[in-house]
C-alpha cells in the first residue's frame, strides 16, 4: 500500500524562470485511483517524476514536501512503479523477457518466482511476442506494453502512469487499460495522467485538476468535478466528455502529387505499400501497432531507402537520394519521439537551426522563429532547454522545427501525442491552414478524433 502527501510542493527546472508546478497541496489515501488532469505544461509529468523520486537536487529547485507513507520518495522507490510518456527510455535489455525480469532481479526476487511473474505480466498487457523477442524490433506501442509489463511485474503499492496509451492503437489501448484494471486491487494506489478522459474514467474514482503554476484547481469525484467545472476546464484545454471539436474541412480539392509510394517495403518492418500524397490535402495513415506506419513515414520523408519498390517525390525523384538542403526545403519530418530531432540547448536555437543552415538572412531567421514561437504557444519557453519541456510542448516544438524551412510536404508521426484540448485544436487549425495554403500533410496517427476532424483521406495499413 502507499499513501501520497504533498504540501506546498513546487519544482522549477534549472535555467527556467517559470515553475513547472507550484503550490500543490494534495493527499491521496491508500487504494485511491486518481486521474490527474490539467492543460499541457501544468506540471503533471513533473509531479509524477517527483513521486517516483526522479527529480535530482542538482537539476532544479524544489519547495514544499513530497512524501510516500511518510518517506521521501527517494527512500520509497521500492513501493512505486512508474511508466512515463516515452517507454523507450525505460527499456534496458536486448530481449523482452530479460527486460521485464530486470527490475525483479534488482529487487532480489527469488529466482524461482521471476519467470512466472514475467510471463504473467506479459500476458496481462496482451504482449504478442515471446520472451526472446528483441526489444529493438518492437514498434512504439509494443515498447509501451513491454514497459508496462516491467512495472506490473514489480507489484507496486503506488502505480504512476503517464499517458500509458498515447501511442497505442485502439485495440492495444484497450488491452493496456484492461491490464491496469486487473493489476489494481484494494491495496494499490493509482495516479494516472491521461488526456483522453472518457477512456480513463472507468479506472478512477477521483479527479484532481492542476492549474499551471497555481496548485490544485479542482478535486473530487469525476461527475461532480465535470458538472461544476466542465466548461471552464474545456476552455483551459482539458479533454472533457461532451465537448466535441468541430471538423476542419478542406477549402478546395487536392492538387498535384507530392510523393508516391509504389510497392515500397522494408524487409521485416513494412509490407509493400502503395499510396499518393497530394498538395492541398491531409492524408491520415492508420493501422495497428507493428504495421509499419512509422517506417512508411521515414520512407515518404526521404529518411530511409526502401528495400523493394520505390518512393518518388516531386520534383526530383527518390527523396532518399536528395541532398540534406534540398530535402529540408521540400519535405519536413516530425518523428514519433520529439527528442530524437533536438540538437541544441535552447528552444529558439532549435527553430533557427534549419533556416540558418540554408543561409537565410539573420532578420528573416528571427522573423521565422518569433512567428513559430507565437503560433505554437512556445514564446515563454524560447530560452528553455528542449529536453526539459513537457510531452505536449516537445511535440509542438518538433512540429515547429519542421515548419521552419517552409517545406511543401509535411510528414508527421503521431502529431497530437501529449496535447491538451486547446493545443490539439490549435495544432489541427495550423495543419488545416497549411493544407488550405497548398501544402501536403501526411500524418501517421492512432488518434481517431484527429482523423475525423482533419483528414481528407485515410490509408490504413494491415499488419
Amino acid at each position: 500500500m502507499a499513501e501520497v502527501t504533498l504540501r506546498g510542493f513546487g519544482w522549477r527546472h534549472a535555467g527556467r524562470r517559470a515553475w513547472a508546478v507550484r503550490g500543490v497541496d494534495l493527499r491521496i489515501a491508500h487504494g485511491e485511483r486518481v486521474l490527474l488532469l490539467g492543460p499541457s505544461g501544468a506540471g503533471k509529468s513533473t509531479l509524477l517524476a517527483a513521486l517516483a523520486g526522479l527529480l535530482a537536487e542538482d537539476s532544479g529547485e524544489a519547495e514544499g514536501t513530497v512524501e510516500i507513507d511518510g518517506l521521501d520518495p527517494r527512500k520509497a522507490r521500492e513501493r512505486v512503479g512508474v511508466l512515463f510518456q516515452d517507454p523507450e527510455t525505460q527499456l534496458v535489455m536486448s530481449r523482452c523477457g530479460d527486460d521485464v525480469a530486470f527490475g525483479l532481479e534488482n529487487r532480489g526476487v527469488p529466482a524461482a518466482e521471476i519467470w512466472p511473474r514475467v510471463d504473467e505480466a506479459l500476458a496481462r498487457v496482451g504482449f504478442g511476442h515471446g520472451r526472446d523477442r528483441l526489444t529493438a524490433a518492437l514498434s512504439g506501442g509494443e515498447q509501451q506494453r513491454l514497459a508496462l509489463a516491467g512495472v506490473l511485474a514489480l507489484r507496486p503499492g503506488l502505480l504512476l502512469l503517464d499517458e500509458p496509451t498515447a501511442n497505442l492503437d485502439p485495440a492495444g489501448a484497450a488491452l493496456v487499460r484492461g491490464a491496469v484494471a486487473r493489476a489494481l486491487d484494494a491495496d494499490t494506489t493509482l495516479l494516472l495522467v491521461e488526456h483522453r478522459v472518457a477512456d480513463a474514467l472507468p479506472l478512477v474514482d477521483r479527479v484532481v485538476v492542476l492549474e499551471p503554476g497555481g496548485g490544485v484547481a479542482a478535486d473530487g469525484p469525476p461527475g461532480a468535478v465535470f458538472a461544476a467545472h466542465g466548461a471552464a476546464l474545456a476552455e483551459a484545454g482539458v479533454w472533457i466528455p461532451g465537448h466535441p471539436v468541430a471538423p476542419r474541412r478542406a477549402a478546395a480539392g487536392p492538387g498535384e502529387v507530392l510523393v508516391r509510394a509504389a510497392g515500397a517495403a522494408v524487409a521485416g518492418r513494412l509490407r509493400p505499400a502503395d499510396l499518393t500524397a497530394h498538395a492541398g490535402e491531409v492524408l491520415a495513415v492508420t493501422g495497428p501497432n507493428g504495421a509499419g506506419k512509422s517506417t512508411l513515414a521515414l520512407l515518404l520523408g526521404g529518411l530511409m531507402r526502401p528495400t523493394s519498390g520505390a518512393v518518388e517525390a516531386a520534383p526530383a525523384g527518390a527523396p532518399h537520394r536528395w541532398r540534406a538542403a534540398a530535402l529540408t526545403t521540400r519535405i519536413g519530418s516530425v518523428f514519433q519521439d520529439p527528442e530524437h530531432q533536438f540538437v541544441t540547448h535552447r528552444v529558439a536555437d532549435e527553430l533557427a537551426l534549419g533556416p540558418r543552415r540554408l543561409g537565410r538572412p539573420a532578420a528573416e531567421v528571427d522573423r521565422v522563429v518569433a512567428g513559430l514561437l507565437d503560433r505554437l504557444r512556445l514564446t515563454r519557453l524560447a530560452g528553455a532547454n528542449p529536453y526539459t519541456l513537457s510531452g505536449g510542448e516537445a511535440r509542438r516544438l518538433s512540429v515547429a522545427t519542421a515548419l521552419a524551412t517552409a517545406p511543401r510536404l509535411l510528414v508527421l508521426d503521431e502529431p497530437t501525442f501529449g496535447q491538451d484540448r486547446r493545443t490539439w485544436i490549435e495544432l489541427v487549425d495550423l495543419l488545416a491552414g497549411l493544407r488550405d495554403d497548398g501544402h501536403g500533410v501526411v500524418a501517421v496517427t492512432h488518434d481517431a478524433d484527429f482523423v475525423a476532424a482533419l483528414a481528407d483521406r485515410e490509408h490504413r495499413l494491415a499488419r
